[in-house]
């Protein structure tokens, strides 16, 4: 069946002992990376077991790019699908209640939906599959309230065997999943994250053009595909169009474009149409384009597993990509102010409420873009996440269709205050999150050391001998004597004017470092505790100590 049906003859790291997991019954969360075949673990079970599968997927564009991959196998499927037509809509129900698709795929709204769910139960459900499956978590970087329903789901189905897949996923979170599942037997698979051929890179900026022209570079020095991801609309229209004046074949994605615009660039990306992708991080979660050689970040992103996520989009062949990061330190105030927006007061949260009362009722639900277009103080952002706390505590209802209708207009400011304090704790994750990610881009340490560490892992080397810090030459100090070394480091800060950025030094009292930045007369240096400190040139020596050469690790 394997080679048969997949045209695979070999299973990767990982995927036998899930599938093994899975035909037992037994609950299981895996933790692969990007490009590990996560989807196999689900597909080839979903085919030996004489059930159905139901696989949640938090978008419509990956639940599309998996059935398309299944039907081209002879796989049966179906998905319930918002932009599909009501004819088509009734005609997948028509299908799942005769029971005559092997695998369902649904989003966790629909999971909320009791005729769904009715016509689901109709089935012998043999697996139940999360994909995603951080965001079940609120401490997950995608966190969406309504995976937090499935636990219910999963009870009205019959609690059939759990398979849950992620890629990134740090301790705190692969410990929570199961909580918020209810399993607290659940058996954990990581084969962890590290992919040799990622190649990481964080080039220093200091200017909007300087990052431009550092851009445009990488573009036209890579070969093959590529993608950049910028923070905000107007940088990724100012990135098109100067790929555009350049002569490169380049398409963009973000969320003022319409939808038929977003479809058709992202066709032509994948398709090969066009070279380049330029996007926010609206584009991304499910694009399984193998040849993809590069990923630029033009603005450092919040934290650390959105940017392995995206940067880890690269390479899914196995062959060599390069990761790049264009690090402004004024950038973090793009993040900073995003993380700020991001989560709404009390009063935000009532004003919402009272939009909601005031334009939608049992007979006349709206929807989220009716409510987004309504005047009012509140931001759109806030305003879908003031929904989403109103829905989680059964002030407000959101039907199949996914429009908004009010259950209880009468709310008490303690009430609300309470859903906002729901938050609070997260703000001050998001913040401090921020931080290790900005640690990132200034370390001089390995890059994929800092990345393994981060989710939890512990690799046997320092050095991976791919990432920038690991391939940069060393530099050497002459030998000095004793007794005139102090007077020499003086001399020596003065005529060399700056260290380099990423240079090793050691700094008496703290011991080794790697410089960050130099400005006037003082050096800015990060140490193995994750704290930078600034001292005076004349405080500050380089290393004697050389770097292994590529590819040794210790």
């Amino acid at each position: 069946m394997l080679s048969d049906v997949f045209s695979v003859t070999e299973l990767r790291p990982g995927q036998e002992e899930v599938i093994a997991n899975i035909i037992a019954g037994r609950d299981t969360l895996a933790v692969m990376p990007t490009g590990a075949g996560k989807s196999l673990c689900y597909q080839l079970p979903a085919l030996y077991l004489d059930g159905v599968t139901v696989v949640v997927s938090p978008l419509i564009s990956l639940m599309k790019d998996q059935a398309g991959k299944l039907d081209s196998v002879g796989v049966e499927s179906t998905q319930m699908n918002s932009t599909f037509s009501q004819g088509d809509q009734t005609e997948a129900m028509r299908s799942i209640a005769e029971s005559r698709s092997e695998i369902v795929f649904a989003t966790p709204e629909r999971l909320t939906d009791p005729d769904f769910l009715e016509v689901l139960e109709r089935n012998k459900i043999d697996l139940f599959v999360i994909d995603e499956a951080h965001c079940i978590s609120q401490w997950g970087h995608d966190f969406r309230p309504a995976f937090l329903a499935l636990a219910n789901a999963i009870q009205a189905l019959g609690k059939p065997p759990i398979l849950a897949l992620t890629a990134t996923a740090t301790p705190a979170v692969t410990e929570d999943i199961p909580k918020q599942l209810g399993l607290p037997n659940m058996q954990i698979i990581n084969t962890g994250i590290f992919r040799p051929n990622l190649h990481y890179r964080v080039t220093h900026v200091t200017n909007e053009d300087e990052k431009l022209r550092n851009a445009l570079n990488i573009v036209n020095g890579a070969n093959g595909a590529g993608i950049v991801y910028a923070a905000t609309i107007k940088a990724v229209d100012q990135v098109y169009a100067a790929l555009q004046d350049a002569g490169v074949s380049v398409a963009r994605y973000h969320g003022r474009l319409s939808a038929k615009d977003r479809r058709l660039n992202q066709e032509a990306f994948m398709n090969g149409d066009r070279r380049v992708m330029v996007a926010t991080n609206a584009f991304g979660m499910g694009i399984d384009k193998l040849d993809i050689r590069f990923i630029v970040h033009y603005h450092i992103p919040a934290r650390l597993e959105a940017y392995y996520q995206e940067s880890g989009r690269a390479g899914r062949d196995g062959e060599p990509a390069v990761c790049t990061l264009l690090y402004d330190l004024k950038d973090k105030a793009i993040q900073q102010f995003f993380l700020v927006n991001r989560y709404p007061t009390v009063d935000e949260i009532t004003e919402v409420h009272g939009l909601l009362r005031k334009i939608a009722d049992d007979d006349n639900p709206v929807s989220f873009e009716a409510i987004r277009r309504t005047p009012g103080p509140v931001a759109s952002t806030k305003r879908q996440v003031s929904l989403k706390l109103l829905k989680d505590a059964g002030i407000v209802a959101q039907d199949h269709d996914h429009r908004y209708r009010m259950l209880r207009e009468d709310i008490t400011r303690q009430e609300i205050a309470k859903l906002a304090d729901a938050y609070r704790e997260k703000s001050e994750q998001d913040r401090e999150m921020l931080k290790r990610m900005i640690f990132y881009a200034q370390t001089g340490f390995c890059r994929w050391k800092v990345l393994l560490e981060y989710f939890g892992e512990k690799p046997s080397w320092s050095r991976c001998g791919l990432c920038d810090n690991c391939r940069r030459p060393p530099v050497r100090a002459a030998p000095i004597s004793r007794r005139r070394k102090s007077a020499h480091r003086i001399l020596a800060a003065a005529d060399r004017g700056a260290f380099k950025s990423g240079e090793r030094v050691k700094v008496p009292k703290y011991g080794e470092g790697r410089v960050i930045s130099v400005v006037a007369e003082k050096v800015t240096i990060a140490f193995p505790d994750s704290q930078t400190r600034t001292f005076l040139k004349s405080y500050v020596e380089p290393c004697n100590a050389s770097f292994p050469s590529d590819g040794e690790r210790r």
